[in-house]
């Protein structure tokens, strides 16, 4: 990764080559090299963003439109909202691939996720991002505003962590962006 060549962040194509990337989190590399095109171009499951940079894709993001109930929220998250399911933003999965990590490519990703986030509420309604927090990256997302939400999954003795539900809102988004 050269700083003298911008990222572009763009949908995946289905031209481009996944076999090589690797992030380091096995279950998000087999999705992104084994199923993310399929679920973008065969089922229209959700829509893969990719940073690319000199033709190597240096990260992902992986998104999909959805709901949430408003009694999900916090009551500061929750704010004025109508009691009834809420349209917004989930973004699935986000991976940076090792060679890129530490370098700023997780925030170029965010940063475009959030431009898709503002244009899903002025085109359709949205009240912000949700994603479903690996416990590894639970620090990266509050890093960028992300609190938790929901009620976590208490009580399991095996296995690894469960995600921690994790919501931005809109008006936050808005607010970074200049465009309240």
């Amino acid at each position: 990764m050269t700083s003298s060549t911008t990222i572009e962040f763009r949908k995946l194509s289905k031209k481009d080559s996944r076999t090589g990337f690797g992030c380091g989190e096995p279950e998000l590399d087999l999705f992104f090299q084994r199923y993310a095109k399929q679920n973008q171009y065969r089922h229209y499951l959700g829509v893969t963003y990719v940073g690319v940079q000199d033709g190597v894709i240096l990260g992902f993001a992986t998104l999909s439109p959805c709901n949430i109930e408003t009694e999900a929220l916090s009551d500061e998250q929750r704010g004025k909202l109508p009691a009834y399911p809420l349209p917004m933003l989930r973004l699935a999965r986000l991976g940076v691939s090792e060679q890129a990590q530490g370098k700023g490519v997780g925030k170029i990703l965010l940063r475009g996720v959030f431009e898709l986030a503002l244009k899903m509420r002025d085109d359709m309604g949205s009240v912000g991002v949700v994603t479903d927090a690996k416990p590894s990256a639970i620090t990266f997302y509050q890093h960028y505003g992300f609190g938790a939400y929901g009620i976590p999954i208490e009580g399991r003795s095996v296995g690894p962590p469960p995600p921690l539900p994790m919501f931005l809102s809109i008006k936050t988004i808005a607010k970074a962006a200049g465009r309240t």
